[in-house]
């Protein structure tokens, strides 16, 4: 193993990397699902499950992007801006019909 593996620093980065995949993925997914929920032009009951299964390929693009990311805060900071864009979105959509 060589020394740059065994530092901290290079531990701390992995396990922010992994955070970011995991909790960040975690809400874009669930922020994704409810945006595309509420855009939908469908009932409520009929819009929730394409938004569901369509956020099932955003948390896998969120990880890959927490570790293609030059730094750990480049990948938190993407991912706060999905999150907030997506949020937003959700928001000016209004309720569900």
């Amino acid at each position: 193993m060589s020394a740059a593996r065994r530092g901290w620093r290079y531990r701390a980065n992995v396990t922010a990397r992994t955070a970011a995949a995991v909790l960040g993925g975690y809400g874009v997914a669930a922020l994704f699902a409810a945006a595309i929920a509420r855009l939908l032009p469908l009932p409520r009951i009929e819009a929730v499950l394409p938004g569901t299964m369509l956020a099932f390929f955003v948390m896998p693009g969120v990880a890959i992007w927490a570790f293609l990311a030059r730094s750990a805060t480049r990948a938190w900071a993407g991912i706060l801006i999905a999150a907030a864009l997506l949020a937003a979105l959700a928001w000016l959509a209004g309720p569900p019909a």
